[in-house]
């Protein structure tokens, strides 16, 4: 049983889901939302705040900030909580209302950007806005979790060899990019490993510019980037799939038919992974680890009302209905 005094102490390594029920395919799902903020970030938050208080960047009276889609962002308030520091996050109007909500209940401070800027959409202008915090008070500490290497750490030292433990024999790993500090402490970690086999694919969304794709419209928060994370090294990465937001989407629904509801991340990392599957290794019975970064209850005003989804894409009831073992095409190889 686990006795814990702090909320970012606990975190479930060990659940994996089989899909193979579900689609057919052979592949594990390692589901990262079984803790209390929620989401695989809590692990880069704990790993980057850790780092800025060992070399005195954050002391008692610092102000953390951090542009986030959402998770971080709910991540770093449950710490500054436990450890009495003010937090502000910066979103933008694509952030679920219910991500907001919680990191405002945890008492931190929710600034939300309404408009991109010309040149790095939404994100580009998250961090002008943070920056300008920081120029004008030296208090403020930023953590900036698109280039700290405590990020991508955070993940080699338990993520990766986790995952290792539980499937030995390894083929093919399946991660979303984001900051990439998930994708990239993986992927620098089975690199790193004598002998290792892994296949290391890295999956994003539609539109956004990490994998060196041009810019487009996003309204699904969590993976995806408007500017290139500066942690993202292409050379640890054996092969790249864009998934499209309407195939995010019905992959969602179609895991929720099973009795699953993951967040929209893990919906764009599952279509990406099956389809890889399906087109370069059909019918084989092979080892394959999907990373799952959230659940789906902050998603209920977005990825699982049927209103949003027909305004935002035109999908209808009866297409969101799919068979779970339906795979459509829509991932895109750059």
């Amino acid at each position: 049983m686990p006795v814990i005094t702090t909320p970012q102490e606990f975190n479930e390594e060990d659940l994996f889901v089989d899909l193979r029920e579900l689609y057919g395919y052979p592949l594990y799902l390692k589901c990262e939302g079984f803790n209390f903020a929620g989401s695989v970030k809590l692990k880069a938050a704990a790993s980057m705040v850790a780092a800025a208080e060992l070399s005195g960047q954050l002391r008692p009276g610092s102000t953390i900030v951090e542009s986030s889609s959402g998770n971080l962002g709910m991540a770093l308030g449950l710490i500054a909580a436990n450890k009495g520091y003010r937090f502000v996050c910066v979103v933008d109007s694509r952030t679920n209302p219910s991500t907001r909500q919680v990191i405002e209940s945890l008492g931190s401070e929710v600034h939300v950007i309404t408009e991109p800027s010309p040149t790095s959409g939404f994100l580009g202008a998250r961090l002008d806005y943070v920056r300008a915090l920081c120029d004008g008070d030296p208090s403020y500490v930023w953590l900036n979790q698109h280039a700290n290497p405590d990020n991508w750490r955070a993940h080699y030292r338990t993520t990766a060899p986790a995952i290792e433990k539980q499937f030995p024999a390894l083929e093919y790993l399946f991660v979303g990019a984001g900051t990439t500090g998930t994708l990239m402490g993986c992927a620098r970690y089975f690199k790193d490993q004598p002998g290792s086999g892994v296949t290391v694919v890295g999956i994003d969304s539609e539109g956004s510019v990490t994998f060196g794709s041009e810019p487009g419209p996003r309204s699904i928060p969590g993976l995806g980037a408007g500017v290139r994370p500066a942690l993202f090294d292409e050379s640890y990465l054996d092969d790249l799939v864009l998934v499209s937001e309407p195939d995010t989407i019905r992959t969602c629904h179609a895991l929720a038919r099973g009795g699953f509801l993951f967040g929209g991340s893990t919906g764009t990392v599952v279509r990406g992974a099956l389809e890889w599957l399906d087109r370069h290794r059909p019918g084989e019975d092979v080892t394959a680890v999907a990373i799952s970064p959230d659940l789906g209850d902050r998603y209920l005003d977005t990825v699982y009302r049927p209103e949003w989804v027909r305004e935002v894409y035109g999908l209808d009831e009866p297409e969101l209905g799919l068979p779970p073992d339906t795979v459509t095409s829509g991932v895109r190889e750059p």
